[in-house]
C-alpha cells in the first residue's frame, strides 16, 4: 500500500472522519435498517435494500480510511526544506502561457484542493516540480496541453 503524506491537519481529519463512520453513522444506519425491517417483507423493500447499500458504502470507507491512517506519513511544516520542491512546500512559479505568477501548495491526494492552490503530489504539475529548485524552468506534459513555468521561490 503507498504511502499517504498528510500534515497533521489532515491526519486529525482522517482520523475524525473514521470515527464519526465507526460509531454515529453506523447507529444511523442500524436504526435505518431497523425502522426498514419493520416495513415486514424484505424482497421489494426499498428502504431496507438502501440502508443496505449505504451501510456497504459506509463500511468501504471505514475500510480506506483504516488503511490511509496506518500508511500515513505525517509531514511537519517545520521539518521541510525549502532548497527544492517537495511534498508540503509552497511553490510561486512564473506561468509563461498567462504571463502570471500563480502559487501552489504541494500536497498528498487527501488534502489536495486545486481550488485553494493545493495541489496533490501525483498532479502532472506537482510531479514535474519535484526535486527543482528557484531559477529552475519547468516543462509540464498534462492533458490539456503543455505548459512551462519558471520557479520563483519556495517556502513553507
Amino acid at each position: 500500500m503507498e504511502k499517504t503524506y498528510v500534515t497533521n491537519e489532515g491526519f486529525e481529519k482522517l482520523r475524525s472522519e473514521l470515527e464519526y463512520l465507526k460509531t454515529t453513522r453506523r447507529r444511523e444506519i442500524a436504526k435505518q435498517l431497523d425502522y426498514a425491517r419493520s416495513f415486514g417483507d424484505l424482497r421489494e423493500n426499498a428502504e431496507y435494500e438502501a440502508a443496505k447499500h449505504a451501510l456497504q458504502l459506509n463500511e468501504i470507507r471505514i475500510n480506506e480510511l483504516e488503511m490511509k491512517v496506518s500508511n500515513a506519513e505525517i509531514i511537519s511544516k517545520d521539518s521541510v526544506v525549502t532548497d527544492k520542491v517537495v511534498i508540503g512546500t509552497k511553490v510561486l512559479l512564473w506561468d509563461f502561457d498567462f504571463d502570471e505568477e500563480v502559487e501552489y501548495e504541494i500536497t498528498g491526494t487527501e488534502e489536495a484542493d486545486p481550488s485553494t492552490g493545493k495541489i496533490s503530489v501525483n498532479s502532472p504539475v506537482a510531479s514535474a516540480l519535484l526535486g527543482h529548485g528557484v531559477g529552475e524552468q519547468i516543462e509540464v506534459k498534462a492533458p490539456r496541453g503543455s505548459m512551462k513555468f519558471e520557479i520563483k521561490k519556495i517556502s513553507r
